[in-house]
């Protein structure tokens, strides 16, 4: 466990501004009365970084205290909310416990995409995609050094453990538990009857790479476009060097998340 925190940033969903308004409020006036500061989250330093909003605003908060040490524990204003630790309706519990330190911290692992001497971390995924929605690409992909194939696809997924519940789990890739430093790699629709998703440890670099006649292939770092792949221009995504850290109230495991969301 660690210490209670004494200067706490907050970080809101854009969504439901007159509920999560009103959460920000009794936050704001908790941590008052316990004598810990409340400041922007730019200002850096923080003891723990709290999050209402659900899984898209946690990705907000986690790519933000990357590179840092600060925990980020977040209070489910949102649909799904697989990574905050409680729901919104137990916000006053929550902000009590946390503000006497009673949360823990998990260590979520990262990819790292690179390309020209440009990298670019990633917290839940790497997404190689047509740059032409509907039209299906080539790509050639190769794992520590060693072809395997060319795939005609839709795209590939590259996910982190705690992004394996996303985009990754809807496209029927497995489901990795937090704490591995392993990397999942799920083909979008691929024109195959053979194609499976395959995980593979830290050190094992994927290189993907544009097989396609005429069509430009777009990355995606967790959710954003970085580049597009001309034909036979290549990335290289393997579990990177950072690590997120996620809080959670000490009763929360994965197991517990995962019964939850997914029953």
């Amino acid at each position: 466990m660690p210490d209670a925190p004494r200067r706490l940033g907050v970080l809101t969903t854009h969504g439901r501004p007159d509920v999560v308004g009103e959460a920000r409020d009794r936050l704001e006036a908790a941590a008052a009365a316990a004598g810990v500061e409340v400041v922007p989250v730019e200002e850096g330093g923080l003891d723990v970084l709290v999050v209402l909003g659900g899984d898209g605003t946690m990705l907000r908060g986690l790519r933000a205290m990357l590179g840092t040490e600060t925990p980020v524990l977040g209070v489910n204003f949102g649909r799904v909310g697989f990574l905050t630790t409680v729901d919104g309706s137990q916000l006053d519990t929550a902000l009590a416990r946390t503000l006497a330190g009673e949360f823990r911290v998990v260590e979520l692992g990262t990819l790292e995409a690179r390309l020209d001497g440009a990298t670019h971390a990633a917290v839940n995924d790497v997404v190689a995609t047509s740059s032409h929605p509907g039209r299906m690409v080539d790509l050639g992909w190769e794992i520590g050094g060693e072809r395997l194939d060319d795939q005609p696809c839709d795209g590939m997924i590259c996910c982190t453990p705690s992004g394996s519940t996303a985009y990754n789990l809807s496209n029927g890739g497995p489901v990795m538990m937090w704490g591995l430093e392993a990397m999942a790699m799920t083909f979008v629709a691929p024109h195959s009857l053979h194609q499976r998703p395959l995980v593979v440890p830290r050190g094992l670099d994927l290189r993907i790479t544009n097989r396609s006649e005429d069509l430009p292939v777009t990355i995606l770092v967790d959710g954003q476009a970085v580049t597009e792949l001309e034909r036979d221009d290549s990335i290289a995504v393997a579990v990177g060097p950072e690590h997120c850290r996620l809080a959670v109230l000490s009763e929360v495991t994965f197991f517990t998340r995962y019964h939850e969301v997914f029953p």
